[in-house]
């Protein structure tokens, strides 16, 4: 499997079968002005919420792509009025795709679309593909619910938020990768905007005291997955 980041919380996963973008915010992003959206590619983009730096580009590349967008039942509804229709409405729980299986979980977080409408409520997911399983929080703060993950998986990633003020810190993140039983972290949500901006040795070395290792991917690099 392979991960692509493309900056903030967006990034590419490609399994043996399909390509699965997540919160695609790419145009917006100054530090992602190298990426050519036009040329990503996807079979299905999955929603952790509906603010503008997870969405800004979903309308467009679901668009051009014909991709399957996952998502929260009030997202749906927000596509659907912009002329999106291949939807797969979900809430937190678990379903079997073609490409492996996706569980909904709970984020401590908001979420409202770009026009103001109500974003239902923010989340996360846990994939099992292809005899891997990875759980990205989505935007998230420390929350113990995670703890419930360790008995449900044995996860061998975990793509957790890291910019702080508005999600958890590289502090609550080592804090997250014990309640969520995870070695390897890849870190998402920093630097984007200047309150979000991290010291990225501060954050390897708060891992490494931890005896974790946190991955953090320039933007456009391609990691593979083992």
């Amino acid at each position: 499997m392979k991960y692509t980041y493309y900056g903030q919380s967006c990034f590419l996963l490609e399994t043996s079968s399909v390509k699965l973008l997540f919160d695609p915010f790419i145009s917006g992003n100054p530090l992602a002005k190298e990426i050519d959206v036009e040329k990503i590619d996807a079979d299905y983009i999955l929603v952790s919420h509906g603010h503008g730096d997870h969405v800004a580009d979903l309308v467009d590349i679901a668009k051009r792509t014909n991709a399957k967008v996952i998502c929260m039942p009030e997202i749906a509804g927000w596509l659907q009025k912009q002329g999106v229709t291949n939807i797969h409405d979900m809430n937190i729980g678990k379903f079997k795709f073609d490409f492996g299986t996706v569980r909904m979980v709970t984020a401590t977080h908001s979420s409202s679309l770009p026009d103001g409408s109500y974003g239902g409520n923010p989340a996360g997911f846990v994939l099992d593909v292809d005899g891997t399983q990875i759980y990205f929080a989505g935007d998230t703060g420390l929350t113990l619910d995670m703890k419930l993950l360790a008995e449900l998986y044995q996860l061998e990633y975990a793509i957790l938020p890291v910019g702080g003020n508005y999600t958890m810190d590289p502090d609550d993140a080592v804090i997250a990768a014990e309640y969520v039983n995870c070695s390897k972290v890849i870190g998402v949500h920093y630097d984007s905007f200047p309150v979000i901006a991290i010291d990225k040795d501060f954050a390897l070395e708060t891992f490494k005291r931890a005896q974790k290792t946190l991955l953090l991917p320039a933007i456009g690099e391609t990691i593979a997955l083992s």
